[in-house]
């Protein structure tokens, strides 16, 4: 691969399906070959064609990809204001624009997230006394690629992971009703942009991609606030539970659109883990 040229850089045109894959392959050629003034119009164009909703899934998927690579500037930590989106009709509570993202969960490990346990819960620590393979050991490991892409919902941490990122943020895991309600809202819409479903709503079984893909990569799955992924993506891990086990909402890449519906619910053991289910922060 050679680098890009100012001819190839005055081809980007993500407004059709063609330049958007244009514009990744050119992304992918930057990547081998980074030249920092050129990646501001890369970005500039993967953000424009994703956010037009140019392309296929497949397309789309390779173009989030290419934009988590090069560094997404939609992605936030939980300090930025911007995290958070203000839910209307319930003056104390914020939930995060997007489930947390493998960007911002490696940020913490990398700070030392498991080793602080003063904000893992006791059953938290104790299974991670006893596991062999937490979140960071398993996202190195044969296969783990696809999954760890930055601007991707971090997948396959239990419920004692995702609540110490949470504590560790002054945030908490949104109760099932707050994520319903966040979903619905006062019109009570079945699906955060309403009904009926449709194809290529969310990233759900329907769409193949056999994978999650970045966040926000499904403009219409979206409440009117700016809450993204709440039907497809990833299943989520909620604060509620019924004996040992917890509530999840099931809506994921690999699940049947049928798990989308906005009061789905699925119970799952604490230490469940597995590449289509990871959580989402809120906060009073």
């Amino acid at each position: 691969m050679s680098p890009l040229s100012d001819a190839e850089l005055a081809s980007l045109d993500p407004s059709s399906a063609e330049g958007l894959v244009h514009t990744a392959g050119l992304g992918r050629r930057w990547l081998a070959h980074p030249a920092a003034p050129q990646r501001a119009p890369l970005v500039e164009a993967l953000l424009a064609g994703i956010k037009n909703g140019v392309g296929d899934a497949r397309e789309r998927l390779e173009a989030g990809e290419v934009l988590g690579l090069l560094g997404d500037p939609r992605l936030r930590r939980p300090t930025d204001p911007n995290y958070w989106v203000a839910i209307e009709g319930d003056a104390n509570l914020s939930i995060g624009r997007y489930p947390v993202t493998n960007d911002e969960y490696a940020a913490w490990v990398a700070a030392g997230g498991y080793e602080q346990l003063e904000h893992w819960s006791p059953e938290g620590r104790a299974w991670l006394s006893a596991t062999a393979d937490p979140w960071p050991v398993r996202a190195r490991g044969d296969g783990s690629r696809p999954f760890v892409v930055p601007n991707q919902p971090v997948v396959g941490v239990t419920v004692f992971e995702a609540e110490a990122y949470a504590t560790a943020h002054g945030a908490r895991l949104p109760r099932s009703d707050e994520r319903v309600w966040t979903v619905r809202g006062a019109p009570r819409r079945p699906y955060p942009w309403g009904s009926p479903f449709g194809e290529g709503s969310a990233n759900t079984r329907e769409e193949v991609l056999g994978r999650p893909c970045a966040v926000g990569l499904y403009t219409r799955d979206a409440t009117p606030e700016g809450v993204f992924d709440l039907a497809g993506n990833v299943a989520e891990w909620t604060a509620d539970g019924v004996g040992t086990r917890r509530l999840i909402h099931p809506g994921a890449w690999d699940q049947p659109s049928m798990a989308s519906w906005a009061k789905a619910a699925v119970l799952e053991r604490p230490e469940a883990r597995w590449p289509g289910l990871g959580f989402r922060l809120a906060r009073d």
